[in-house]
């Protein structure tokens, strides 16, 4: 083991220990209560924002970006010790070659079962299977399904559209390949973080005509419109994890020219959203893309897509990796897990049954 893995684990280690600090001291130490358009952050948010969070605006280099992403993407994820999963590598097949690919599959699970074709997020430039490992492995435990975790390519060795390509090869791929890899072709869902939560979009939009088309959509604090800034961008410009600047510097990058965040394979917010899968979007409160997954569940339920919008007021961007040690996160995770679950379940007629109707369901979490 390297002398970086062997650091990672102990800054981990450590900043697993500093979240379970007793909520007066963390008062304490993170100062007042942090309140923006009525919502209050989240105490154990603040306080690791407090101690963990440099405020100096600078941007690594990718390389580093990529490296602290794959070791801190754990850091603050569950560590699920439950035995029962088996994790293999994949190949699947692409525009530019062989797609790596990541198979979760629970050993209580049947054949034919369903699946959740999960794409990281990294704003198209990082993030990898390592660093969504352990979500990836506790959704497969907590939801009942399989899930196949794409290693898509990144910007700016390869920018849009390869990305995308590779998303919507993958998820084809994986229905073609259903029977082989023990999965019932008719539920299987996409889902993903961020820019994960963008390509889930693309994807299904891109495949709703298929014979096999996904059968929902899970998209936790999607980016899905690089065409515009929206007033959250505003409001939570800098110091909320995710910054502004961050988000131009992750386009810089991943668009070949700015007219390309006019290509709705860029910005699903401006494609058709006609008869695509039912979908659950969970938006946080402090964050620049909140009013963008917010407008895109409307745009779903004025298409006539039953929508459920989950609206977690305390948290920030992104919140799938912080499940482990954060409890508002952890509630967002495990609800996040039983929306897939009933999605999945055999005693419905299609997924769509379980977000019951066309209309906007909104439900807030403090």
């Amino acid at each position: 083991m390297g002398k970086r893995s062997v650091s990672g684990k102990i800054f981990g280690a450590i900043a697993r220990a500093v979240a379970r600090t007793p909520a007066p001291l963390m008062r304490l130490v993170a100062g007042e209560p942090i309140v923006r358009d009525g919502l209050t952050l989240d105490l154990q948010v603040q306080f690791m924002m407090k101690l963990f969070v440099t405020q100096d605006g600078a941007i690594p280099s990718i390389p580093r970006m990529r490296r602290d992403t794959d070791t801190m993407g754990s850091w603050l994820a569950q560590r699920d010790t439950r035995p029962g999963l088996s994790v293999e590598s994949l190949q699947l097949d692409g525009p530019a070659g062989v797609i790596p690919a990541r198979l979760y599959r629970p050993h209580m699970l049947n054949i034919s079962a369903p699946a959740l074709v999960f794409f990281h997020g990294g704003g198209y430039v990082i993030g990898s299977l390592e660093s969504h490992d352990l979500p990836c492995r506790r959704l497969a435990l907590d939801a009942g399904c399989i899930v196949v975790a794409v290693d898509y390519r990144l910007a700016p060795e390869h920018p849009f559209p390869a990305g995308i390509e590779d998303s919507i090869a993958a998820f084809r791929q994986v229905g073609l390949r259903a029977a082989e890899l023990g999965i019932d072709a008719s539920r299987i869902a996409v889902g993903g973080d961020s820019a994960g939560g963008g390509i889930s979009a693309v994807v299904a939009q891109v495949t709703r005509s298929d014979a096999i088309a996904p059968c929902f959509q899970m998209l936790w604090a999607p980016w899905v419109d690089l065409s515009c800034r929206r007033r959250s961008h505003n409001a939570f410009a800098q110091g909320f994890f995710l910054d502004t600047a961050h988000l131009q510097w992750y386009c810089g990058h991943y668009l070949p020219q700015p007219s390309d965040a006019l290509d709705p394979r860029a910005s699903p917010m401006l494609g058709d959203v006609c008869g695509v899968a039912p979908a659950a979007v969970l938006v946080a409160g402090f964050d620049p893309l909140h009013d963008e997954g917010e407008a895109y569940a409307q745009k779903l339920r004025e298409a006539g897509v039953p929508v459920l919008l989950r609206h977690y007021t305390g948290l920030t961007h992104p919140f799938i990796n912080i499940a482990g040690s954060v409890k508002a996160a952890s509630t967002a995770f495990d609800e996040a897990s039983a929306i897939l679950r009933r999605a999945f379940s055999d005693d419905k007629a299609s997924p769509a049954a379980h977000v019951d109707s066309p209309s906007l369901q909104v439900v807030r979490h403090g």
